[in-house]
């Protein structure tokens, strides 16, 4: 079953078929009751739209405003109650990462933590790599000092079993 679309809860110029109405000018000013033809050629005059804002009064309240603006400020209220959810992303290296490929995997990281997101950084030992985990740590340190101005460490590096990690979060 197909949704129908959303109605607009406005009326807008030719849509008011009431004859009087209440006009209020694009300042907030009263420019009293007229008639609907009236107040739409006071509109006109000054390029903006007729807008009904309050059809349930005697008479109805109608305004003379730019709708479209209207419209694309309302959709910004609503589009400001939206709120980013924080995600985890991961950056996997190993300890014998060359230089050029650590500046790509912290170039990647510096979109996720821009993007609001946390970083995991993480640095994978395998065999005799295991006796070195110096060079691992410098790898992570490495990448953690080119991101230290858009992210701040949450966790610090801790070493378990055959993996290094460190968190980043965003500043």
């Amino acid at each position: 079953m197909a949704t129908e679309p959303k109605k607009q809860t406005q009326r807008i110029n030719e849509q008011i078929r009431i004859a009087t109405v209440r006009v209020i000018n694009e300042d907030g000013e009263q420019l009293g009751i007229m008639s609907t033809d009236e107040a739409i050629k006071t509109a006109r005059k000054s390029d903006l739209d007729l807008v009904e804002v309050a059809p349930t009064e005697k008479p109805p309240v109608c305004r003379i405003m730019d709708f479209g603006k209207f419209k694309y400020q309302q959709k910004k209220k609503q589009y400001k109650g939206h709120v980013h959810q924080i995600k985890i992303k991961e950056i996997r290296v190993r300890s014998k990462t060359g230089d050029h490929d650590i500046e790509v995997k912290a170039s990647r990281a510096r979109e996720f933590l821009q993007h609001k997101d946390k970083v995991i950084v993480t640095v994978t030992f395998r065999g005799r790599e295991l006796a070195h985990i110096n060079e691992g740590r410098r790898v992570l340190d490495q990448i953690v000092q080119k991101l230290e101005d858009v992210g701040k460490i949450e966790a610090p590096p801790s070493h378990s079993g055959k993996r290094m990690v460190c968190t980043l979060a965003p500043k």
